[in-house]
């Protein structure tokens, strides 16, 4: 399984990488193989300010579907149109290509609240 150190993790099994004040967020691998083929994503939350821990959207696999949680507190952005024609892109590339939004963040500082990459491993067990 691919945990890049380079990112946060939050127990939800989103990650975030922060460039500036703009943060991307998706899924982590192990998401990404807990929920199976991903078949469509929901994000109606373009344009809005929400608090850490709201739900930004929904993912929706073959057999369920869960709840998006942003991270930290911020604007949303944009959504990766590319998910509309291709939500498989989360299965084969969620650190890459499968990003599921972009979030100007409240305060930068929020994201010494989330698990690095040691932490979110040892939480997976």
């Amino acid at each position: 399984m691919n945990i890049p150190t380079d990112l946060r993790y939050t127990s939800d099994h989103e990650w975030i990488r922060l460039e500036g004040d703009i943060a991307t967020v998706g899924v982590t691998d192990y998401a990404q193989g807990e929920l199976g083929d991903i078949v469509f994503v929901e994000v109606e939350t373009e344009g809005e300010e929400l608090d850490a821990e709201e739900v930004f959207g929904t993912i929706e696999a073959v057999k369920t579907v869960s709840d998006l949680f942003l991270p930290v507190a911020g604007e949303v952005l944009e959504f990766n149109q590319a998910l509309e024609d291709d939500p498989s892109l989360i299965n084969n590339d969620p650190f890459g290509e499968g990003w599921i939004i972009k979030v100007k963040v409240s305060d930068t500082a929020d994201l010494e609240a989330l698990m690095d990459a040691d932490a979110y491993a040892a939480s997976l067990g």
